[in-house]
């Protein structure tokens, strides 16, 4: 019979493990234990995990704790983690030990592990004497927390939020001479260039670019290795954290700073939360921009139809030749989950609730949390341009239809009739079903050609409109 598990030990005794597994008997024990979701850490944690671990060894190798024989493989197994290459085995379930405990050992159980079975003569790598020397899961779990979200908003969210402002710039440019209703409490307002309408947008994906820097500041910064168990840096040298940080930023490109008080930085997730904020307004700006051009773009016929969405997809499985706004939708939804997944971190580091005393016990969710937000932000942005944003076109003709019939006209009209009296003209227009225009010149109250230039719709989308200029 083939054998399928193996002895491990630990400081609680033996353990069967899958004979094929890289993962010690803390590991084995966890998996066990919390067989909650499903879900294990996310890989970015894991292989922020596996660049720690390297930095950490090469550092105690040059302070004189580990020899060479011992700190090389490490590394080299390390770095194997940080790749992705053993991905399958960390199978630890996201809501396990608060701390994180788990996922550190399983690291230091696989890259010894890694090691081991090469079997190389005088070399013997124990997981907790030599991979976790000069560290605690304490400061380990919530440094390699720094490293993935930092990696992930510099690579990934910063470059794909300003593909996004910038392809909103450009139609703000290309649009500007289109002149459109505006609308305050969805009811018809004063003219408005659509170019004015997207300059708007990608002025707030611009402020959200700032917020993702902002949050990237939060995460390069503050960072916990060196701390140990409680803050104190028990167990490690003096300068084992700023070294760890120093090579963390040549391996990754991403400058990261020792906490300047490490009790504060384990004792509480506050970077996290501040980072997790500025997600969720960049998410809450999205939605914003989305929801305006789903119903911007609504009809074909029987809604406001000013824009015209790329079709992509059949909308209905009923109605024939309908077409949704589903990119729309898709940016809406995340925003959603972004918002939830705001309120876990909060939630995760409230006193008394996730941060107790010396240490917060609620990070593996929060970095669950955090690096989704992160990773759908990231690919909805992505989405948003390439699926909408490139193929929207504004309905020309529709939007100088629906200026002509807007009541709201008669906004310019109120400096030289005065208030009152051009608010009767929008009354009995409206009763009438007829055009400001049409009304005025029924009644007799300003030339035709004084009227044209009062009611040109281009002057009133700029300081002083029509109104002012022509008088009282």
């Amino acid at each position: 019979m083939t054998q399928t598990t193996r002895i491990e030990r630990d400081s609680m005794g033996e353990m069967r493990v899958p004979v094929d597994a890289l993962w010690g008997a803390s590991t084995q024990r966890a998996v066990e234990n919390f067989p909650v979701s499903g879900r294990a850490i996310p890989q970015e944690v894991i292989h922020a995990l596996g660049l720690l671990k390297a930095a950490c060894a090469g550092v105690n190798l040059e302070l004189g704790k580990l020899s060479r024989e011992l700190a090389e493989p490490i590394i080299a197994a390390a770095m194997e983690v940080a790749e992705g290459r053993h991905d399958g085995h960390f199978p630890v379930d996201v809501y396990q030990t608060g701390s994180g405990t788990s996922s550190n050992m399983n690291a230091n159980e696989v890259i010894a592990n890694l090691v081991n079975r090469k079997n190389v003569p005088g070399v013997k790598i124990h997981p907790n004497d030599h991979v976790n020397m000069g560290q605690s899961s304490n400061d380990t779990f919530p440094t390699a927390m720094h490293v993935a979200a930092a990696r992930m908003i510099k690579d990934g969210l910063i470059p794909a939020l300003r593909r996004v402002q910038e392809t909103l710039a450009k139609h703000a440019k290309d649009w500007d001479g289109i002149v459109k209703v505006g609308r305050t409490h969805l009811m018809d307002a004063t003219p408005i260039r659509m170019g004015q309408v997207f300059s708007g947008y990608a002025r707030q994906m611009e402020l959200a670019v700032m917020r993702a820097e902002a949050a990237y500041c939060s995460m390069r910064f503050n960072v916990p290795i060196g701390g140990t168990a409680v803050g104190t840096g028990i167990n490690t040298h003096a300068e084992f954290g700023r070294r760890v940080c120093a090579e963390l930023s040549r391996l990754t490109g991403v400058e990261f700073v020792e906490a300047e008080n490490h009790f504060e930085a384990q004792a509480t997730k506050d970077g996290f939360v501040s980072a997790s904020g500025q997600l969720k307004t960049i998410a809450v700006s999205l939605s914003k921009i989305a929801g305006d051009i789903r119903l911007l773009g609504s009809g074909p016929r029987c809604g406001l139809g000013e824009l015209q969405l790329p079709e992509i997809q059949p909308g209905s499985s009923i109605m024939p030749g309908k077409v949704n706004p589903v990119i729309c939708e898709s940016v809406i939804q995340v925003a959603a989950r972004v918002i939830g997944n705001d309120a876990t971190i909060t939630v995760s580091d409230l006193g008394g609730v996730g941060s107790l005393f010396e240490l917060n016990v609620a990070m593996p969710v929060i970095a669950q949390a955090l690096l989704e937000s992160i990773q759908l932000l990231t690919s909805v942005s992505h989405v948003l341009v390439d699926k909408l944003l490139v193929g929207l076109r504004v309905n020309e003709a529709r939007c100088r239809e629906l200026m002509e019939q807007s009541l709201m006209m008669v906004t310019s009209l109120a400096p030289v009739l005065g208030y009152d009296q051009a608010a009767k003209l929008a009354k009995r227009a409206m009763a009438e079903g007829k055009t400001i225009r049409q009304t005025v010149l029924e009644e007799k109250l300003l030339e035709a050609s004084k009227l044209d230039a009062l009611l040109d719709p281009r002057s009133m989308t700029e300081p002083g409109g029509s109104g002012a200029a022509g008088g009282s």
